[in-house]
């Protein structure tokens, strides 16, 4: 259920019962009150059984066993992504527990609405040293989880067991969306409910919520006052613009919304350009779109904001953002840029109050609901200075005509062998009108930011605040499974596809159609580059981090997979006819598709890398 069919969702009866059951077929309970058909993980021993009412309501629930736990956290992240709904990963405890973490903290950051439920030993043996036991021992996974999450408790006893399970659902499905965990010794999880009050003939009765509001709220409001006064500080500017973070991606994914949001910037004339996280929920060829901003960012950002011979811009409405370092770098040498700083207004609104004010000082704060404070925005109505309008459309124009957004327009054009990286995520834009772009760490981030351009109902998917390697490569397996009739495409460095590509096997074993696109050169090499143009000559750096020239084709073959080489020989023309096909074969076949393209290795994607200047230690003070 979305927060907005949340929302306006009929009234309830305040309560329901529930009879003999134990802590774990109640929570199965609640997972399907929540909406939850799909749970990714692996078993073991500590969640007997959870595992147990799983197998027995397998028509209700298909638990996916999965390669990794955190390729399992990955794909429950992918498959919250796409269809709104809980992602939901069950693991054992030790381990299995904390193995499960980098995807629950990358789903935190990411504002993915996750439910990690690990198993725990039984409390009786709790600090002796039972096989993979995290609590009372050096291994204390609920400490961990808490300080990675946005919620953690370990059950350990009955009775509190759904007020405490309550609140890790209401943070998971919060706006915005959090990552909750929840451990469950194995002797409580199979203990028996027991409420209290009056003895019943049918045994144990249990309060049960009727619906998901009986529990938890979604936030669907904005200050109207303060509403006004930003749209009137907008539009007394001579140069406005707003600013789109990831924040506004569940607002901005109702088609009607988008619809309105686009009518306002084009009445009034104010540009919107968005972070890397959420690059495209605005339409890139909208005609007041200046595309993403932040890390290797379009071009035509910084020219709107500073233009050569002309004041800045002197206004910027942040709308879901917390302007963090890689939405606010526009290059490596220059992180929080102050380029974003405009002349005079800076407003941000967010429903997390922390994040206001905190990398930049504003002049206005609103905490509010994005998505109400669109919808205020877009219903305000105002005397509009028509020629001051016009005037910016026309400037906006005739930064477009006269500047290439891309920064290698020429590599991005190229049909040479082998194939230049820029070309190639050309090439996956062109192709792409729907579905979901799945974008893993390195290099391919820089690419894919700079060269492709998005418009809804095509979905970019990307994890910028830990950028953690092999989000993507597993992703795309939760978000084919949650959007199965739409094409589902990731862009992987090969270093990553090494790390998760195991996850093939579990696309292959449930007939997941993805599409992997796995950039080839045998090396880490938004490292190499990097380092090489940090700490020069860059030769010294051309052989420290490759891989040892694996064959991927043959990998990802091994694991179900259909894959197909593009050699340095190969062409864009090559790859192009290779990615058709593997698309159609997808939606026909069901059938995992591998493409592994050898791309050129000279180009670096505009990080902008700065030049670091000597040290020398021996005038140290």
């Amino acid at each position: 259920m979305t927060p907005s069919a949340e929302r306006h969702a009929s009234d309830a009866p305040v309560e329901s019962v529930r009879w003999n059951l134990n802590v774990a077929q109640l929570l199965v309970e609640y997972l399907k009150l929540e909406g939850v058909s799909k749970l990714f993980g692996i078993p073991g021993g500590a969640a007997i059984y959870l595992m147990d009412e799983l197998r027995k309501r397998s028509s209700e629930f298909e638990f996916i066993v999965c390669r990794h736990e955190s390729g399992a956290a990955y794909i429950a992240d992918g498959y919250s992504r796409v269809t709104g709904g809980l992602g939901v990963v069950l693991t054992t405890s030790g381990p299995g527990a904390s193995n499960a973490l980098t995807g629950a903290m990358n789903a935190q950051t990411s504002n993915s609405s996750l439910l990690t439920i690990t198993g725990e030993v039984p409390r009786k043996y709790f600090g002796m040293g039972y096989l993979q036991e995290g609590a009372d021992a050096k291994l204390d996974i609920d400490a961990i989880y808490r300080n990675a999450v946005q919620y953690s408790a370990m059950i350990v006893d009955q009775s509190h067991f759904q007020t405490l399970f309550q609140q890790a659902l209401r943070d998971a499905r919060s706006l915005p969306p959090r990552a909750s965990h929840i451990s469950l010794p194995n002797d409580v999880a199979g203990s028996c409910v027991v409420a209290g009050g009056p003895p019943d003939p049918k045994g144990n009765k249990i309060p049960f919520p009727p619906s998901t509001r009986s529990y938890r709220a979604v936030p669907s409001a904005t200050d109207q006052a303060q509403v006004e006064a930003a749209l009137d500080d907008l539009l007394a500017a001579r140069r406005p613009l707003i600013f789109l973070g990831n924040g506004c991606r569940s607002a901005l994914a109702s088609a009607s919304r988008l619809s309105a949001f686009q009518r306002f910037v084009s009445i009034f004339g104010i540009p919107v350009m968005t972070t890397p996280d959420a690059k495209g929920i605005f339409p890139e060829s909208d005609p007041m779109s200046l595309r993403n901003y932040g890390m290797t960012a379009c071009a035509w950002p910084a020219l709107y904001m500073r233009p050569d011979n002309d004041a800045p811009y002197d206004a910027l409405l942040v709308l879901g953002s917390a302007l963090a370092e890689l939405s606010t770098t526009f290059a490596a040498k220059d992180q929080y840029s102050k380029t974003l700083v405009p002349g005079n207004a800076f407003i941000q609104v967010d429903l997390d109050q922390s994040v206001i004010g905190r990398s930049f000082l504003v002049t206005r704060g609103v905490v509010a609901e994005v998505g109400a404070t669109i919808d205020a925005l877009c219903a305000a109505s105002r005397v509009s200075d028509q020629e001051a309008i016009d005037e910016r459309k026309k400037f906006i124009s005739g930064i477009k005509n006269a500047h290439s957004p891309f920064a290698d327009p020429a590599g991005r054009d190229s049909q040479q062998a082998p194939v230049h990286p820029a070309a190639m995520t050309r090439v996956i834009s062109d192709r792409m009108k729907e579905g979901h772009v799945f974008i893993d760490a390195g290099n391919c981030v820089g690419w894919s930011l700079n060269n492709m351009v998005v418009d809804p109902p095509v979905r970019y998917h990307i994890a910028l605040a830990m950028g953690p390697m092999g989000f993507g490569v597993a992703g795309v397996v939760g978000a084919k499974l949650g959007d199965p009739t739409k094409p589902c495409v990731a862009i992987v460095g090969d270093a990553a596809f090494m790390m998760h590509g195991a996850e093939i096997s579990t696309a292959a074993q449930h007939r997941v159609g993805a599409v992997w696109v796995v950039l080839f050169d045998n090396d880490l090499s938004m490292v190499s580059q990097g380092m090489a143009r940090l700490f020069p000559p860059e030769p010294d750096w051309q052989h420290c981090y490759n891989l040892g020239q694996p064959d991927l084709v043959k990998f990802a073959e091994g694991l179900g997979a259909r894959a197909v080489g593009i050699g340095r020989s190969e062409g864009v023309p090559a790859f192009a006819a290779a990615l058709d096909d593997a698309l159609r074969r997808a939606d026909e076949t069901s059938q995992p598709q591998v493409i592994v393209v050898s791309i050129a290795t000279e180009p670096m994607p505009p990080y902008g890398w700065p030049q670091l200047p000597p040290v020398d230690c021996s005038k140290a003070h």
